[in-house]
């Protein structure tokens, strides 16, 4: 018998089960979709073109989960991009980068450029701590008798003790981050809109929110603490697309003994005497297992797998309550050529860059203001990133693939109008917002892929499109993400497990859900505590 069932391929998944298969257990992994990956795959979307599907960058992926996975032996190669980030503007632009954003923002505030460096330094001593913590399993707030409460106490203890190892303006800059709005923190920090737009960017990526929403100065602080090669707070491709990165993963996986299913969706978790026993397949297959984790957005798994008669009733109502939603419309397209930029034309190092068209925070927040009452925004905030400009086996000789990560739109339309109806005419919008930027590029688009909100939840079970398997607001964060008392990976039904990113750390490709719940899956395995 299948020792451990992995329910849902993606790349923490994928983690997850390598890790456990390491340890001695037998492991298969079962997946919905005909190919591995979940939203870190590269599919072909035109002849001769093919991206990043969804995910579509790299910082986060953690260095631990990368050697330890042997990943790179398996074949994954990043490559940092040569700009950081590229925001045209009106007849002038910024370039962010190692060793030339102070200049470029000098150009702008002189006052500006002298504080760049020690926002750096404060944003790096949280972003530090986050990583540190990245790969524990948040103490959990039980109900328990002594011998479950007092391991809890001492995590809290641990993480306690770190906290205390930051300085006074620290701990001032933490709280700041962890409750303030994303432009109420850099409205503190600078004066010029440009920098303000380029690091402003990072708090409303994937949130459906104006970046003067309290709590977004978190989503911003998320984005940051990544890093590429060694190189902490840069932002890389991986070679082949996102999906590079999770056929490593299968691979490394398929070496320790993982069996792999695809084509395989689970549409129920069997439960006997408050003990996960089994999943059904949706061939009707019942397959038994001592444990099962679940890769799955904690609604899906509860609300669609789960018998609601065996969850406590408060946990079910709280999973109900999880609040989803990123606001994202999500395009690659075939080019026929490289966009010519007005405020720079030439071919250069800006185009390997992410390349942000939103001004300002101000021209955000009327984008998410729209949304909420249009649906969609009519000015809308788009990274482009051009990632055959350092990957020349996406895109045919002379030709190049393009990733659009568009905002805002609303997950759900108003009015009861339907995705299927307006994914063309927002993709359309989308194109011209970057063809007034950059005139000829939608001329230049000679093959286009789109996914809605509805589109990114269909195909790759994110609901409401969010891309981080909820919101990363506060009260879904750390001990609470999914909910309290269920944020150590376990769930309430003994034997059932959560791996993905409804679980501490929250989204982005990073892996450390998968290897966090590994480790949890790992030290009740010994214990006997399944």
């Amino acid at each position: 018998m299948t020792e451990v069932i992995v329910i849902g391929a993606g790349h923490n998944g994928l983690t997850c089960a390598a890790y456990l298969a390491a340890a001695g257990l037998k492991v298969t992994v079962l997946e919905r979709r005909e190919v591995v990956g979940g939203a870190a795959v590269t599919e072909a979307f035109h002849p001769g073109f093919r991206n990043s599907v969804a995910s579509y960058t790299v910082s986060l992926l953690n260095p631990k989960v990368i050697s330890d996975l042997q990943l790179a032996r398996h074949g994954l190669k990043i490559v940092e991009r040569r700009m950081s980030n590229f925001l045209p503007l009106d007849g002038d632009y910024l370039a962010v980068g190692e060793g030339r954003t102070k200049a470029e923002v000098a150009r702008f505030s002189a006052a500006d450029a002298e504080r760049l460096d020690a926002y750096g330094r404060r944003l790096e001593a949280i972003a530090a701590l986050l990583r540190d913590l990245v790969l524990q399993t948040p103490p959990n707030l039980s109900e328990g008798g002594q011998a479950e409460v007092i391991p809890e106490l001492l995590k809290s203890v641990s993480v306690g003790r770190r906290l205390g190892k930051l300085d006074l303006t620290a701990k001032r800059d933490l709280l700041a981050l962890f409750s303030q709005s994303a432009g109420d923190w850099l409205d503190g920090w600078f004066e010029s809109d440009p920098i303000k737009a380029a690091y402003g960017f990072d708090g409303v990526v994937g949130n459906y929110a104006s970046p003067y929403t309290p709590g977004s100065a978190y989503v911003l602080l998320h984005h940051v603490f990544g890093e590429v090669n060694g190189k902490k707070g840069a932002w890389g491709h991986a070679i082949g697309g996102m999906g590079a990165i999770t056929q490593a993963m299968a691979a490394c996986c398929r070496e320790r003994g993982v069996e792999i299913r695809t084509g395989c969706g689970v549409v129920e978790v069997i439960t006997e005497k408050g003990r996960a026993t089994a999943v059904v397949t949706e061939g009707g297959e019942r397959l038994p297992a001592r444990m099962v984790v679940s890769n799955l957005h904690p609604q899906r798994l509860f609300g669609n797998l789960v018998d609601p008669a065996v969850q406590p009733a408060d946990f079910a109502e709280r999973i109900r309550r999880y609040r989803s939603g990123s606001g994202t419309f999500r395009m690659n397209v075939a080019l026929s050529e490289l966009p010519r930029f007005t405020c720079l034309p030439a071919p250069g190092d800006h185009l390997t860059a992410g390349i942000i068209i939103a001004p300002s925070l101000a021209y955000m927040e009327r984008a998410y203001m729209d949304a909420r009452a249009h649906g969609w925004s009519r000015e809308p905030i788009v990274e482009m990133m051009i990632p055959s400009t350092l990957d020349d086996s996406l895109a045919p000789p002379g030709r190049h693939v393009a990733s659009l990560f568009c905002q805002h739109v609303a997950p759900t339309l108003p009015d009861g109008r339907a995705w299927d109806d307006h994914r063309d005419e927002v993709a359309d919008l989308m194109i011209a917002t970057v063809d007034r930027h950059a005139p000829g590029f939608a001329a230049s688009v000679i093959g286009r892929q789109l996914l809605s909100p509805l589109d990114l939840e269909r195909t790759f079970g994110l609901v409401a499109g969010d891309i981080f398997h909820g919101r990363l607001s506060l009260d879904q964060l750390f001990s609470a993400r999914p909910v309290l008392g269920a944020g150590d990976y376990r769930t309430p039904i003994r034997g059932l497990y959560q791996c993905g990113a409804g679980t501490h750390p929250g989204g982005g490709v990073t892996g450390a859900p998968g290897h966090n719940a590994a480790r949890e899956v790992l030290r009740d395995a010994r214990r006997r505590r399944v």
